[in-house]
């Protein structure tokens, strides 16, 4: 409700409406799959607690994960009208999610247009998410696609309320930072330490604090325009 009021003018209606909402609390463990793919639809997850993670596997066993999604965050609300999903979703440690069914979504969306709106740009984010994922691995270099990828990682948790001032809470292996910069975990590691040097970050086990903003976001050619967070 709190993510979806910064889409669009909600009434006290609209908001009784979505807590009102039908849903079963379940936990997954590492790893745990919330979505599979070529599944058909028949609920949609809302992050409760944990991360979780999009990715595509290859037939080599390789894979490509193409989103991180934190406490707050659908990770598969475009389901609910496509119906299959086309894609795994995964969670980044032990996970809490909301599983909301599919028909109640649609009903809700059907009933509520100040939360169709919402629900519309909140994919819509996704989508612009996604291309500036493409741009990091396709043309940036490898120091460019971490800086990147922390800077947007810290401003979401930001403004989801997550965090202490720079520092955050960041349960991702450096595999995992790989498999979503297109890198190898040994390119991984040595350009995290390169921007441990420079004295842009810290990062220590499930955790990860920022000591220069202003350099950080220099070395990721980052600017936040496409997260729309003033919408």
């Amino acid at each position: 409700m709190r993510r979806w009021s910064k889409h669009s003018r909600l009434s006290p209606e609209d908001c009784d409406a979505i807590l009102d909402l039908p849903y079963a609390v379940r936990t997954f463990g590492k790893d745990g799959y919330l979505v599979r793919e070529g599944q058909e639809a028949t609920e949609c997850a809302l992050l409760l607690h944990g991360f979780a993670f999009r990715q595509k596997l290859l037939r080599d066993g390789s894979r490509q994960i193409i989103s991180f999604h934190i406490p707050g965050e659908f990770v598969d609300l475009q389901n609910a009208l496509l119906g299959i999903a086309d894609h795994n979703v995964q969670s980044v440690n032990r996970t809490e999610a909301a599983m909301i069914p599919r028909n109640a979504i649609i009903d809700l969306a059907t009933a509520r247009p100040a939360i169709r709106t919402a629900m519309w740009v909140d994919t819509l984010i996704d989508s612009s998410i996604f291309r500036e994922w493409v741009v990091n691995v396709g043309r940036r270099d490898s120091r460019t696609r971490i800086a990147h990828l922390l800077c947007e990682l810290a401003m979401r948790l930001e403004a989801n309320g997550d965090g202490d001032g720079d520092a955050f809470d960041l349960p991702l292996t450096q595999e995992q930072l790989a498999d979503a910069t297109g890198l190898t975990a040994v390119h991984t590691n040595r350009t995290l330490q390169t921007l441990r040097r420079e004295g842009l970050i810290h990062l220590n086990s499930g955790s990860f604090k920022i000591l220069d903003w202003n350099k950080l976001r220099e070395a990721g050619d980052f600017d936040e325009l496409y997260l729309h967070q003033r919408i």
